[in-house]
């Protein structure tokens, strides 16, 4: 599917929901190094709808580093379980959404200093919202949303896009042993206990 086709599929589903009072709200799922980023700037720059569309990316609402690091529980565990605060997003993000809510306070973290600040992100019913990042369909969130896109992409091909991207770790063999013990793990477990790809309303090839 181009980009095009699917921009295409997000209108139609806009301009056909039967509720008018709130957003349409649009998961982009996807396992690390999809691509799920670069998707969600080519749908913007594609729909061209400016104000009308607003972004948000799950990454930019997790935990200070004393909640999801030397925890006592195994490293996959706190990405997947502890990295956010799934029931303060469910009921400070999604449910505000479902609810045409128009004014929404978030909490924003800053990697520089590891402090979180709370912004309030204005939206109207006539929006759409992509909401993307890892494990958005979890149990917690699934229901919240409108439609769901989730990325499919070879898991060498994500693999290397990692060990190319996340210097910020270290050299290869560092990104390559923490991804082993904490990220990796945790995408296996949600692929075992959620499978999003069944879930979802388009599997998008993001790695043609």
């Amino acid at each position: 599917m181009t980009i095009k086709a699917l921009t295409e599929k997000l209108l139609l589903q806009f301009s056909t929901r039967t509720y008018k009072d709130r957003p349409l709200i649009v998961a982009i799922d996807g396992l690390s190094g999809a691509g799920k980023t670069t998707l969600v700037k080519k749908i913007e720059q594609e729909l061209n709808i400016n104000n009308k569309l607003v972004i948000l990316h799950i990454d930019d609402h997790i935990v200070k580093k004393n909640k999801r690091y030397q925890t006592g529980y195994e490293e996959w565990y706190e990405y997947y379980y502890l990295q956010w605060d799934i029931k303060l997003l469910a009921t400070k993000l999604f449910e505000v959404l479902k609810n045409s809510i128009k004014d929404i306070n978030l909490p924003f973290y800053n990697k520089s200093t590891d402090t979180i600040t709370t912004k309030q992100i204005s939206v109207t019913s006539d929006s759409i919202i992509l909401i993307e990042g890892v494990f958005l369909q979890r149990k917690e969130w699934r229901e919240f949303y409108d439609f769901i896109i989730f990325l499919d992409c070879p898991r060498e091909v994500r693999y290397e896009r990692i060990l190319n991207r996340d210097s910020y770790i270290g050299d290869k063999q560092a990104i390559l042993l923490k991804y082993k013990r904490r990220y990796w793990l945790g995408e296996e477990h949600y692929l075992d206990i959620e499978n999003p790809t069944r879930n979802a309303d388009i599997i998008y090839n993001a790695c043609i």
